[in-house]
């Protein structure tokens, strides 16, 4: 087949994609099928893209694995300090993934854990249960309940109970600035905001949802209206930019590339927590669209990468090493 058929036909499949999609009555299965597929690929495709980009990055396998609840993806991995004398800082990643799928385990940078155990300090990757399983609000308790599970093993793991930072990217962005703004899911643990020095969120979206629901595009609706419904109380319950008034976690780091929604909804959240009294700075780096979005994750402890020193630099300031 030639190149100028094979792209003919191509063409052809894509506007028979989108004719099918607009056709489809509102609801309708097939439609369903359809975006997710769409949906699918693109994120395949970033996969794809940010796998060749890191394939010189670091494999690291983590010191322990367990488990922080009984349900099968309330696990974690752990990656020890290297060098440390002492007990030593803790970052903990929350992987992204649209609320409903990823895992610790292809959702985050390769990077991370060999450059932040390098830097002294421990480090730790969580799943969490998914939408529908489970709710956001459930997630956002999985993410407080892991915070518990590590702090209740400091002794053994050599943690600084006192230096303790949550970071995520996409939805893991949203959930930990969620945790970081209502603290009743820390509390649902047995913890609070003193139990948190800081709060990095990495290019997330949906800190106001209702606005990102509006302003988003039509791509992605379905998956926030999987996740958070069409109820206004509950939107606002789990917005981080509307549960931003005192108090919070002492500290955030927002980073994000230059996708429009993304910058709109960093924005507002820093204004949110500068309102608020709290400590917050927001860092814009080059990237768009999916590329953009995955390369700020994917490419974090990379040393190569400009947001790598910003982290490594708030981190530091946190830390005081």
């Amino acid at each position: 087949m030639s190149m100028r058929k094979s792209l003919i036909l191509s063409l052809g499949a894509i506007a028979l994609i989108g004719t099918t999609i607009a056709q489809a009555a509102p609801g309708d299965r097939l439609r369903e099928r359809l975006k997710e597929r769409m949906e699918s690929r693109q994120g395949g495709s970033g996969e794809r893209r940010g796998a060749q980009r890191d394939a010189d990055a670091p494999r690291t396998r983590p010191d322990q694995t367990f488990a922080y609840g009984s349900d099968r993806l309330q696990q974690l991995d752990f990656y020890k300090a290297k060098g440390a004398a002492g007990p030593a800082p803790l970052v903990i990643f929350v992987h992204g993934g649209g609320w409903k799928r990823g895992s610790k385990d292809v959702a985050g940078s390769r990077y991370a854990p060999a450059h932040y155990t390098g830097l002294g300090y421990n480090y730790a990757a969580i799943n969490y249960r998914l939408v529908p399983e489970a709710t956001v609000e459930q997630q956002a308790a999985d993410v407080a309940q892991s915070v518990r599970a590590l702090l209740d093993r400091a002794r053994e793991l050599g943690i600084d109970r006192s230096k303790v930072v949550l970071t995520g990217h996409s939805a893991g962005a949203h959930l930990v600035a969620l945790v970081g703004t209502d603290e009743q899911y820390l509390r649902s643990g047995g913890l609070s905001f003193r139990d948190l020095a800081g709060v990095m969120p990495n290019d997330g979206a949906a800190y106001d949802v209702a606005a990102q629901m509006k302003d988003g595009g039509p791509m992605m609706q379905d998956t926030y209206v999987q996740a958070f419904g069409t109820d206004p109380v509950r939107q606002r319950a789990l917005s981080p930019t509307l549960q931003a008034a005192a108090p919070n976690a002492p500290r955030f780091l927002l980073i994000h590339v230059q996708r429009q929604d993304g910058v709109a909804q960093a924005k507002a959240l820093e204004a949110a927590l500068r309102q608020g009294g709290t400590t917050v700075e927001r860092r814009e780096f080059e990237g768009r669209g999916l590329q953009g979005h995955a390369e700020i994750n994917r490419q974090l402890g990379n040393p190569d990468y400009p947001a790598t020193a910003v982290v490594d630099a708030w981190l530091k300031s946190i830390f005081g090493r």
